[in-house]
């Protein structure tokens, strides 16, 4: 078959088309092809096609000859290289036309002989926004949003994330996403600013993820003079109640701040405020501070070694923590100090109390002291519910008088130092409720208050000099911001 006699009912629409299109393209690239390396002319001839609806005249397939020049100007070598290439083909007014117009009434699609499906629009979901209440839990919230008690068990079953819906508190937020049946497709919990958990329905069960956003930290310093209290000058500094239980925390192996504090002490800290854009969502670490206490002063620095573990220590590299906690309870007071020639306030006689009592209200965590082993967690009449920790071989620490005992706390269990052990009570001879407490060493009865406490590990010599470079511009910043109080004292 001819393709300048090809009749047009034969093929497709779509088919002319590739065809005609495939001849052009041939056609150019034999002219380039067969050209005259010599240099005398071009020869071409215009290829004609017969398309659907074209004037028969238009359509016959006489050659006609190319209005190209015999000869490009100034032909050598070099010219014709860079001419080579496509040669333009003749077709005149009347085949354009028919062309352009086949071309525009074809179906994009059919030239590749696919069938392209509608596309399917996006579900819509309604969403709400909801505060958790006082007194709510999932199941009346679930209730009062008119969702089924099943999606509670799928939730919950979503571990590892889904067990930390049992516990949500009045402000935070959850999302509900639901379809236009109103089925659950989408659960967010919000705790805080920085995390959100999200459970996505898949099939009957839910699929939890936990989005973390960071937040952007500046730092901050406070510094405050003290007349009563450190809780009442921080307060009156600007530091929220929680940064200043983290610096009575950082000190608190130096200075007991119940009974050491004097009017006239004070303290300097440069510490991190988190922000979510402009939005301050609340404080970070202290990254350095100074407590001055009856004159002697005492720096601490934040330092994370090449593992990633943070701690406090002096600009001299020596941790801050000791072995073991100067008073293992945070107390009202001391309602009855070592003495070894004590009248019991019971049995009215002369015992000797080798111990401090730390009154407290009953129910308040007890710590362990130190790292160690539990070797006695028991009750007897005169000590009523009572631990007893074994630090290495040299130490001995004691706790009477509990209400009860920590989570997990018996015999033969392994502790931190911190790490809650029992609550405070008024169990075995006791007058009240207070924690009864005592440090042995090597067998020996000593004064908790009074004692010089091991000091833990200081900076290991490997991590010194990365240490010094990060402890010199925070130390630096707090002479700074000390220089200016000082200033603007008139000092």
């Amino acid at each position: 078959m001819s393709l300048g006699s090809v009749n047009p009912g034969t093929f497709p629409r779509p088919h002319l088309i590739l065809i005609g299109v495939l001849t052009l393209l041939m056609t150019a690239f034999a002219v380039d092809q067969f050209s005259d390396d010599e240099g005398d002319r071009f020869n071409t001839e215009t290829v004609l096609l017969e398309l659907p609806g074209a004037d028969a005249a238009a359509a016959s397939p006489t050659a006609q000859p190319s209005a190209l020049p015999a000869a490009l100007p100034g032909d050598d070598a070099t010219t014709r290289l860079a001419a080579r290439g496509p040669a333009p083909l003749a077709i005149d007014a009347a085949q354009g036309s028919a062309a352009a117009a086949l071309l525009d009434a074809a179906d994009p699609t059919d030239l590749v002989g696919a069938t392209r499906a509608p596309a399917l629009p996006a579900p819509r979901l309604n969403v709400e926004q909801i505060q958790v209440r006082r007194g709510d839990n999932l199941s009346v919230i679930f209730k009062r949003q008119g969702l089924p008690a099943r999606d509670i068990h799928y939730l919950l079953a979503s571990e590892p994330l889904g067990r930390r819906l049992k516990n949500i508190f009045p402000g935070h937020s959850l999302t509900f996403s639901r379809a236009e049946d109103g089925t659950l497709v989408k659960l967010a919990y919000t705790p805080g600013p920085l995390e959100t958990l999200e459970f996505e329905r898949v099939g009957d069960d839910f699929v939890g993820r936990e989005l973390r956003q960071e937040p952007r930290r500046t730092r901050a310093y406070k510094h405050g003079v003290i007349d009563h209290s450190l809780f009442i000058a921080s307060q009156r500094a600007g530091l929220s109640d929680n940064v200043t239980m983290r610096l009575a925390q950082i000190f608190q192996w130096d200075i007991d701040f119940v009974l050491d504090i004097r009017q006239g002490d004070e303290f300097h800290v440069v510490f991190e405020e988190l922000y979510v854009g402009d939005e301050f969502i609340g404080h970070g670490d202290i990254l350095a501070a100074e407590f001055v206490n009856r004159g002697e002063s005492y720096r601490a620095i934040r330092y994370a070694d090449s593992h990633g573990r943070a701690d406090y220590y002096n600009p001299e590299g020596d941790s801050m923590r000791k072995a073991f906690l100067r008073a293992p309870v945070e107390f009202s007071r001391i309602s009855s100090n070592f003495n070894l020639r004590r009248i019991h306030p019971l049995f009215k006689r002369n015992m000797p109390h080798r111990g401090i009592d730390y009154a407290a209200p009953t129910g308040t965590p007890i710590l362990a002291a130190g790292d160690g082993r539990v070797v006695t967690a028991s009750r007897t009449k005169p000590n009523g519910n009572f631990v007893v920790i074994q630090h290495g071989e040299q130490f001995t620490t004691k706790y009477l008088h509990m209400s009860k005992f920590g989570r997990g706390i018996k015999s033969g269990v392994k502790v931190k130092q911190g790490q809650v052990i029992g609550y405070v009570g008024a169990t075995g001879w006791a007058s009240g409720p207070h924690l009864h407490y005592e440090f042995l060493v090597n067998g020996v009865h000593q004064n908790p208050r009074t004692v010089e406490l091991p000091d833990a590990e200081p900076i290991p010599r490997t991590e010194l000099a990365r240490f010094n470079e990060r402890a010199a511009p925070l130390l630096t910043l707090l002479d700074d911001f000390k220089q200016q109080v000082q200033l603007a004292y008139g000092g």
